[in-house]
Parts: structure tokens; sequence; C-alpha cells
């Protein structure tokens, strides 16, 4: 098996992707807005790559946290609030904005599982910082690690009930950076001490069945390789301080932060301890070059996938997602009738 996630190109498999991805036989799938034109199309698609590898337990991934960060949106979908409305119910009602932020996570698990959707890289547990770049924003559950901790743990409760495995991000934080790593790399320069700051939602949700790692230089782990290309990072403060054991993910190879071919990262990324490249842009010939550079998926990895997958579901997951949402909906009005 790759170890890869690949993205597609449009609302239906190519000729090509079939044949391409039956031979190289990837990890899993991410699907972005391109890919999802109404429920039946996207149910059919994704039921189109289970029966490609024919299995039914396949990683098929998205990015819904809700806000901004949506692919499936209204009217088509449910829409779904930014973590920042948790963020303040929580200052008001700490346990009303638990409830919520796992109802929500429900809410929006059973929706993705209706259209054949296994893993969603959410909750973000990047600590929000003060003066910090806008790419988190009001992605963030808080300024607060426990704070963060208590909702991400939420979220993550709230999908295995709906059968989604969910992912933490961006590890071992981006809440401090001052650029956007789509464009560029950002550094940190705070101390090993001050960084504690930043782990700790981590250490406290470390038995997530996946991660993700952040595209930023952390000087005082490694003055040279961002957290997706450390060996350092990953083994020392991820696999070690932090405790993650689960499925190990970078976040786009594609992203400007990372300098050199996508092959190139792709290759160090794995070598550096990574389980799994994210590749998110259909370009045939760059996951073609991935295919071919890196190795394969090491039994460990492996092995972390299928804990991951074992928690997932596409169907008999019990809960009814309007009464969810309303239930919701009533705890953040809480926050609304306070302000």
């Amino acid at each position: 098996m790759t170890p890869a996630i690949f993205g597609l190109a449009g609302a239906t498999l190519t000729a090509d992707e079939r044949s391409f991805f039956r031979e190289a036989d990837p990890a899993g799938y991410i699907l972005f807005g391109r890919n999802c034109e109404n429920p039946e199309q996207l149910r059919a698609l994704t039921d189109s790559l289970r029966d490609l590898h024919g299995r039914d337990r396949l990683l098929v991934s998205i990015d819904q946290e809700g806000g901004r960060v949506a692919r499936l949106r209204p009217p088509l979908w449910s829409p779904f609030p930014a973590g920042e409305v948790f963020d303040k119910l929580y200052q008001i009602a700490p346990a009303s904005a638990i409830e919520a932020a796992r109802v929500n996570a429900w809410a929006m698990g059973l929706e993705l599982a209706e259209m054949g959707i296994t893993v969603d890289y959410h909750p973000p547990l990047d600590v929000r910082q003060e003066g910090a770049h806008d790419v988190i924003g009001d992605r963030a559950l808080g300024a607060e690690p426990v704070q963060v901790a208590a909702l991400g743990r939420a979220i993550l409760d709230g999908f295995a009930k709906a059968g989604i495995a969910g992912c933490i991000k961006h590890m071992p934080g981006h809440g401090r950076t001052t650029t956007d790593t789509h464009k560029e790399m950002p550094t940190v320069t705070a101390s090993d001490a001050e960084l504690e700051w930043d782990i700790a939602p981590f250490r406290t949700l470390a038995d997530a069945p996946i991660g993700m790692t952040g595209h930023l230089l952390f000087t005082a782990w490694d003055e040279d390789q961002p957290a997706t290309l450390s060996p350092y990072i990953i083994e020392t403060i991820i696999r070690g301080r932090i405790g993650f054991d689960g499925l190990l993910l970078t976040d786009d190879i594609d992203m400007e932060a990372l300098s050199g071919s996508v092959a190139d990262r792709s290759e160090r990324a794995i070598a550096a301890g990574c389980d799994v490249v994210l590749n998110c842009w259909a370009k045939m010939d760059e996951m073609q070059q991935i295919a071919g550079r890196v190795p394969a998926m090491t039994e460990k990895a492996l092995a972390r996938l299928e804990r991951a997958l074992a928690l997932t579901r596409l169907s008999g997951s019990e809960g009814d997602k309007r009464e969810l949402l309303a239930k919701r909906d009533s705890l953040l009005a809480i926050a609304e009738n306070a302000a």
C-alpha cells in the first residue's frame, strides 16, 4: 500500500484515476468542493472508491470543521459553525459548550457517514495566541490548553458516535504562526518551556486515532527542518513527549511552506517518521511521482490505519441529525442571550 492520501479531479473517477489508484493502492483519499456536487453524486463517488479496492473500510476523508473550512455547504448540506462559537459559550457555561461541541460533531458525523466519508480532519487543537496570523483564527477552540482539549475531546466523542474517525491537528501546534503555511514557512522562536503550552492539548488527546503535522519551523527543536520533515520533532516531540501513537499524516504536502518537488517532500516526510503523505490537488503526474518514490507503508503504519478505520461505519449509527442540531442550537443560544 502506498503511504499517501490522494485527491480526485472531479465528481466521478476518470479512467486514468481508476487505473492508477488500482495499481498504487493508496492509504486513502481526500475530497474537496470540486468532488461534491450533490448528496447522490457524492455517495456514488465514495462507493466507487470502495468498489475499486474491494473493501468497505476505506479512508475517505474531508476537511469539514464548520465555518470557513467546510467542503459540504448549504443548501445541499447542513450549516455548521466555526470553533470560535464553542469557545465563546465555554466562557459562560463550560459544560454546555462541551455538550454543544459533542452533539454538533455527532450531527456532522452522521451527515458525513451518509456520504460514505469515514475520516474528518477535525478538531484543530491549535491554542490561539494573541497577534498570530488568522489562518487559524476563528477555527480555534480557545486560547487555553485545558479548554481546547475538553472541546476537542467532545468533538472526537461525537464523531465516534456517528462512526467517523477524527484527526487532531496541527501537531505540535499551529497557534503561534505569523504566516499562512499555504504561502510560506512560519518560524516559531518560542522556547522549549513555552511550547509546553502548545503541545498540552495534543498530549491530553494523544489517544486520538489520527493526527496531522504542521509545516512550521520550531527553532527550539529543529533549526533546519519544519515539523513535517523533522525526525527529531516527529520521534521525540510527537511520538515521545506528546505520546501520540495513532496514524500520523502530513498536512497538505503541496503547501508553499515546503520547498523542493512534491515527490522530494513526500520522500523526506516518510523518512522523517510520518506514516502517510497528504496530497490534495489530484495532479496525476505528481501522484505518480509520489507513488514511485515513497516506500510501501510499514507494518506499524498499516496497523495504525486499521485501528483508525475500525472506528468507522457507514450505516447503523445511532442518533437523529435534526434532534442533535436542535439541541446544539438551544445550547448555543445561551451565549447569544448573554451577549
